[in-house]
């Protein structure tokens, strides 16, 4: 199928471009930007006027619930969620049931997304057998399988000898590990940031200490390994200036945010609303102002929907036993065009922050495909509406949780059509 996209602001930050041209897609690639290739006859063309066109999003971590807990939501519908939400490239993080500890395992759940042909699917090792912080993973093993990175997912490793052999392993082959600082002791038991909020609603509070210490361990490790570490879903305005100064010493970190802590704080909780219950927590107006701060120095690399669909009996609990997690697929382009424009921030940099900043903490295997539009790469491309408006609604939703603090607000920047690998995913109704 060869298309011609006609008419559309190409914003493409890997490349240094926002302006008007036409794209040209040929055999699953852009084959041409701007001027068509000689002898191109195209069998589509898709009018793109008054439209954005991006690089398909790439989600640092997304949930898909299979295997496992299929009673939350499959592959099925979440890809489908996924693209709809212009997401064509998202990471799964190994905490599913059976963890991905296992060659085989991470061979079956590729070959069923590839099944699928929708949305490219990139899996976290687990770093420890059975997410259990005892015993070391066969990395390379997972790797040839097809694993990007190793991580804990949201479980803890409190023997620190057995992070410092795994920093080491990964050195010595040249993995990264995707770790979520969190120390177990501090946040035991905890369901939302310490301070006033949670003081006067009588939540358990996790202090941002529990997030800073980690953060030390980390770093200290890897001084003593030169481990390459992404660090997931950084909370804290002293986490965030802990990564600073990390960086600025020449350690080899990244790190990302989850969406809905680039727009909330522990303040919208409310009356115990457990669509706030996340992982980690909500924090402080001065968190929040730090992570958009860090959005736009770049000390964050990247905004993820941290997608992690909950189903309705474990979120009509008590807030304090409710599930954590919500859905976010669908909502982060939007989140980010929101941040850009509530910050004061060029659209570029919101779209680089969920495009190309990602694709580089994935890697070199990811950059060589993904989160760029020009000649030779992957047609994986998102044409969204930035300045038209959508409510966030349960029927709005494709993914199969619907449980997100965003319920009932209006958001900007509509997804209309995303192509994988040059095919068209999805087209919503115009």
């Amino acid at each position: 199928m060869k298309i011609h996209i006609q008419g559309g602001r190409l914003i493409d930050p890997a490349n240094g471009v926002d302006a008007a041209a036409d794209v040209f897609v040929a055999a699953g690639r852009i084959v041409g930007v701007g001027a068509a290739p000689a002898g191109f006859v195209a069998n589509r063309t898709i009018d793109a006027r008054g439209l954005a066109v991006l690089p398909g999003l790439v989600d640092l971590s997304a949930r898909l619930r299979e295997p496992g807990f299929e009673h939350r939501a499959t592959l099925e519908s979440e890809l489908q969620a996924a693209l709809a939400g212009g997401v064509t490239s998202l990471v799964l993080p190994p905490d599913t049931d059976p963890v991905l500890d296992e060659p085989g395992l991470v061979e079956m759940l590729k070959h069923r997304a590839r099944q699928l042909n929708q949305s490219h699917v990139y899996p976290l090792g687990a770093m420890t057998v059975g997410l259990k912080g005892e015993i070391i993973t066969e990395m390379a093993e997972l790797a040839e399988a097809g694993c990007v990175a190793f991580s804990q997912a949201d479980t803890h490793i409190t023997d620190t000898n057995v992070l410092l052999r795994a920093m080491q392993y990964a050195r010595t082959f040249g993995y990264a590990l995707w770790l979520r600082p969190e120390d177990p002791w501090l946040a035991r038991e905890g369901v939302a940031a310490s301070g006033a909020m949670a003081s006067r609603l009588g939540l358990a509070g996790i202090p941002e200490q529990a997030e800073t210490i980690a953060l030390h361990t980390l770093f200290e490790l890897q001084r003593a390994s030169r481990a390459r570490v992404h660090v997931c879903r950084i909370s804290s305005a002293a986490g965030i200036e802990l990564v600073r100064r990390a960086r600025a010493e020449g350690l080899p970190v990244t790190c990302d945010v989850a969406a809905h802590h680039v727009h909330l704080t522990d303040a919208d909780i409310g009356y115990f609303d457990a669509h706030y219950r996340l992982a980690p927590p909500l924090r402080s107006q001065r968190d929040r102002d730090a992570i958009r701060a860090g959005l736009a120095d770049g000390t964050i690399d990247a905004i993820c929907s941290d997608h992690t669909p909950v189903d309705e009996d474990d979120k009509l609990l008590p807030f304090g036993e409710a599930a954590p997690g919500a859905t976010g697929l669908e909502l982060l382009l939007s989140l980010a065009v929101k941040w850009a424009r509530d910050a004061g921030q060029p659209i570029a940099t919101a779209v680089a922050r969920v495009t190309a900043d990602p694709a580089r903490v994935l890697g070199d295997r990811a950059l060589a495909t993904t989160g760029r539009l020009g000649v030779g790469a992957l047609a994986d491309l998102c044409l969204a509406d930035l300045d038209a408006h959508w409510t966030v609604t349960e029927q709005t939703l494709l993914s199969q949780g619907k449980h997100t603090p965003f319920l009932g607000m209006e958001l900007p920047a509509r997804v209309v059509a995303t192509l994988v690998g040059g095919h068209m995913a999805y087209e919503a109704d115009r």
